[in-house]
């Protein structure tokens, strides 16, 4: 075994994991070590609670927790906290809802709250008599589940339907079970794949037992159980309107009327070209994942869902739409967004039960909604950059600080830079030779 492989790192303690990596990868550089425990969070507890969270875990990666307040989303008022590396998002978020408060704000619709699961399984019987009997076997399906979701339907929820779908044409004796379920405040992820791992037992004994079975067919291959991460019955949509004079004027003298056509057209042209498609999206993601983040729900999943949610006509396309019609400009957001407020993350971080407090305890429709919302104001944002000053301009405003604080500026030498560049065109190389001059002159 060379040096740079270990045998039974998961049961080292974490001092020894740090040492090892030192060793290893470090060349014994102890300032690894050093920087690894320096973010370490002083309450024991704490930290245990931290390190649970995932495996082999060493130290906290920090993201900064940032506030975007004046959302204004059917009638209520919200600061919304943001997990995110990049100031501009925060900036841009808040920057629009308070634009759009003024207008009304935003305006919600839940489309539906329904989540899949599947059971995909081999059976090299006869289809017509599987589908014969699938009345049957779904009363056995619900039946053997009905100990998992008792509690769930005494909330409200449970399972909705169970669909036998046949892929025999595109694979001998491929079927599925498609499942949908109702998990009110929760996400559900852990109770779905309970319920359709028992289906899959529900199954097995089904084709055992049936009289109607040929004894040769008895045998049926599981291939697996598990939720599907698309979910497109779990819908939210997210608007907002206002008389094009009333949208005020913008950078460069641009009047309204020509930022709501130049606006629809640049929505438009992100409907028709997936490349467009893909940083537009991107951009409402921004805004989408940093709350998903925030409230310690799964990011992945939910980008996940909704870039197959822009592909679900056969090409991929933006998630937001705009038209412009009898005066009036609207602009708005249909995605999907499987979220919990209970269960997982969002009850053991300290900081993802803190953004619920801050956001009034939502439930899972509350947050549904304030999540799309933050994702067209991040959207609108960006947008309108595009289609005014350009993306750069305010992007490189936002991002001067991370560029002096690469350079080790102090004070000083900050609001120099800041003053200097406020009128000008900002680069890494124009600040850091801005900088280097300063020094020379001091």
């Amino acid at each position: 075994m060379s040096d740079k492989s270990v045998a039974g790192f998961s049961k080292m303690g974490k001092n020894q994991k740090i040492d090892w990596v030192n060793t290893a990868y470090g060349n014994g550089n102890t300032s690894i070590s050093t920087t690894l425990k320096t973010f370490w969070v002083d309450d024991p507890m704490l930290q245990k609670t931290i390190d649970g969270f995932s495996e082999n875990t060493v130290s906290n990666f920090i993201m900064p927790y940032g506030l975007a307040p004046n959302f204004l989303i059917d009638g209520q008022t919200y600061c919304v906290p943001m997990v995110i590396e990049e100031s501009s998002v925060v900036a841009a978020a808040a920057a629009a809802a308070k634009y759009w408060q003024e207008r009304g704000g935003f305006k919600t619709t839940i489309l539906g709250m329904v989540k899949v699961g599947q059971v995909h399984f081999i059976w090299d019987g006869n289809s017509d008599l599987l589908k014969s009997l699938f009345p049957v076997l779904e009363a056995e399906l619900r039946k053997g589940a009905a100990d998992i979701t008792e509690n769930m339907i005494k909330r409200g929820g449970g399972i909705t339907e169970i669909e036998l779908l046949d892929f025999t044409d595109k694979e001998p004796g491929l079927y599925q079970l498609r499942a949908h379920f109702e998990t009110c405040d929760s996400m559900g992820a852990n109770f779905i794949n309970t319920v359709l791992e028992n289906f899959a037992t529900t199954l097995e004994n089904f084709f055992f037992n049936h009289q109607e079975i040929p004894d040769h067919y008895r045998d049926v291959n599981i291939i697996m159980s598990i939720l599907s991460n698309y979910t497109p019955l779990c819908v939210v949509r997210s608007e907002v309107s206002c008389k094009i004079s009333e949208l005020g004027t913008f950078a460069n003298g641009m009047m309204a009327d020509q930022l709501a056509e130049k606006f629809r057209m640049a929505v438009r042209i992100a409907h028709i070209d997936p490349y467009r498609a893909t940083t537009h999206n991107k951009g409402i993601y921004n805004g989408i994942d940093a709350v998903v983040l925030a409230t310690g729900n799964d990011f992945r999943a939910i980008e996940a869902a909704g870039h197959t949610y822009a592909a679900r006509d056969g090409q991929y396309k933006s998630l937001s739409h705009c038209e412009i019609s009898d005066g009036i400009f609207r602009f708005w957001l249909d995605v999907p967004l499987a979220l919990g407020t209970i269960g997982g993350l969002t009850s053991l971080h300290p900081l993802a039960k803190n953004t619920l407090d801050i956001l009034g305890n939502p439930s899972a429709e509350q947050l549904m909604r304030i999540v799309a919302s933050v994702g067209l104001a991040q959207n609108f944002a960006a947008v309108k950059s595009l289609v005014t000053t350009g993306i750069q301009s305010g992007h490189m405003k936002m991002h001067i600080m991370n560029i002096l604080n690469s350079l080790q500026a102090n004070e000083a030498e900050i609001n120099a830079t800041l003053q200097f560049f406020e009128d000008k065109t900002i680069t890494f190389a124009g600040v850091r030779d801005f900088i280097h001059n300063q020094r020379n002159i001091s």
